[in-house]
């Protein structure tokens, strides 16, 4: 299944304040001055074209959303989307998240982790480059705060299976919590354009939630 080609970007859509490139973190780390308003900042690794950053900042404004985009014309897209919405509380950066989380991100900031479908990385020889690798998990277990969760979904039960054993070994996170499969409402109302694809061939998908002790 194949993805279909972005739509244009509107030239009269301002999105300078919602779509970054990760270089801007080395003068200004500070994750919360990108937004007006000081709230529990959540974060999605690989966003894709942003829908769950455009649903879920929608649906809880009182948090802060920041997703992070490998692939530069889904990264600016998300960010882009997110201008035409109207959002403030949400902001997109293209990089990589696994330097963000080790080199930017502080501990215990995090109120929760998004990973929807990563790359599974098919061929043994490359599972290596998961980003579901115990290094990972550890910075996830690190930025969180007591309390905090992490969200990780995947269609590969291979990865399923390998994520939860590394979470299992590398770090104290409780789970997985099972995620219950809620119906649409609406053709949108899925966390990524990824589910959305998967549900509507009666593929299979792999839902957990794990928790940082201590809260």
């Amino acid at each position: 299944m194949g993805r279909k080609a972005l739509p244009k970007l509107k030239p009269d859509v301002d999105f300078s304040q919602h779509f970054f490139e990760s270089d801007i973190l080395e003068t200004r780390p500070d994750l919360q001055s990108y937004f007006p308003t000081q709230q529990p900042l959540e974060v999605e690794v690989g966003t894709g074209k942003g829908l769950f950053m455009k649903n879920a900042s929608g649906q809880c404004p009182e948090h802060n959303f920041l997703g992070i985009e490998i692939a530069f014309k889904y990264a600016r897209f998300a960010g882009y989307k997110l201008a035409k919405e109207g959002r403030t509380n949400a902001i997109m950066l293209h990089g990589d998240g696994q330097k963000i989380f080790r080199e930017t991100i502080p501990s215990g900031s995090l109120e929760a982790v998004h990973v929807y479908f990563p790359d599974p990385w098919w061929k043994t020889k490359h599972h290596r480059r998961r980003l579901m690798n115990e290094e990972f998990c550890q910075q996830i277990q690190r930025v969180l705060r007591p309390g905090g969760k992490l969200h990780f979904w995947t269609d590969v039960l291979d990865y399923f299976e390998m994520a939860v054993e590394t979470l299992h070994q590398a770090t104290t996170l409780q789970g997985p919590i099972d995620v219950e499969e809620s119906p649409a409402e609406h053709d949108l109302d899925y966390r990524t354009h990824f589910e959305r694809r998967m549900r509507k061939n009666d593929m299979d998908v792999f839902r957990s939630q794990f928790l940082k002790p201590g809260a």
